[in-house]
């Protein structure tokens, strides 16, 4: 794996490239970095260039403002691939990545190949999800490190706390390292999101969906209906998992994520 930086807006975009092939690009979730996709990446690097990105305010990518919106965070992942002169290329995202994912294609379609759900979806917050958003960013600002050790487990299917407790702990220590205007930058992005469900409707290209049946963040039946919208979707739906899949049931997801992106060559 080699890591890169790109030039953006004054500023540098951390991120790595693996292998040859398809390109895959991997988009991380809030708190995390481009190392939760280290696994991930191993098992695809033999047919696909993986592409993983730290997003702005994450891993070693720093702030830019105090609202990182879904476009600008999109904008800083099409920097990169101009930068690897990619194309075309299929884009995975973990539930914030998701979100960018999604961002990206409206901006830029004529570069989607292909779209991996994990754990994410296509509609914006409600009323309520932004008021809660806004009062998460007012806890963050008191003590972020305290919001982020009660978050991570609760990313988890409950009966998997205890049995990853080891993976919890090491996500715990990554998430710390993000800074407390990184988090709230996010946070405020993800809340002023769009809406995006007529972008799944009018899809050009097969989406994939990544589903955990016990997924506190993202309701199951939420996302069965917007498997519905695309012409072509796909999905793999599991009990016993959460918000968190590549480590929850990565010996099912990975294999079937792999399988899709070679139907997508």
């Amino acid at each position: 794996m080699m890591e890169k930086q790109v030039d953006f807006q004054g500023k540098k975009i951390n991120y790595s490239v693996t292998g040859t092939g398809l390109p895959v690009v991997l988009l991380h979730g809030f708190l995390e970095n481009l190392h939760i996709w280290d696994d991930l990446t191993g098992f695809l690097q033999s047919g696909f260039q993986v592409i993983a990105v730290d997003l702005p305010g994450f891993g070693k990518t720093p702030v830019f403002a105090e609202n990182h919106t879904m476009p600008f965070m999109a904008d800083a992942v099409k920097a990169v691939l101009e930068a690897e002169k990619v194309q075309q290329a299929v884009l995975v995202g973990h539930s914030m990545g998701g979100y960018i994912s999604l961002a990206f294609a409206h901006r830029f379609p004529e570069m989607m190949k292909a779209l991996v759900l994990f754990h994410s979806h296509a509609a914006g917050d409600d009323e309520q999800g932004k008021q809660n958003r806004t009062r998460t960013i007012e806890v963050v600002k008191k003590d972020h490190k305290d919001f982020i050790a009660q978050f991570i487990p609760l990313l988890f299917a409950e009966e998997n706390v205890s049995k990853y407790s080891a993976e919890i702990n090491r996500l715990r220590e990554v998430s710390l390292e993000t800074s407390k205007e990184g988090v709230i930058a996010a946070m405020a992005g993800m809340r002023d999101r769009d809406d995006h469900l007529a972008l799944l409707k009018d899809a050009g290209f097969p989406v994939f969906f990544v589903v955990g049946k016990q997924d506190s963040r993202i309701p199951t039946e939420k996302i069965m209906k917007q498997l519905a919208l695309p012409e072509h979707a796909e999905a793999i739906i599991l009990e016993h998992v959460g918000h968190m899949g590549f480590i929850e049931a990565p010996d099912k997801i990975f294999p079937a994520v792999k399988a899709f992106l070679e139907r997508c060559r």
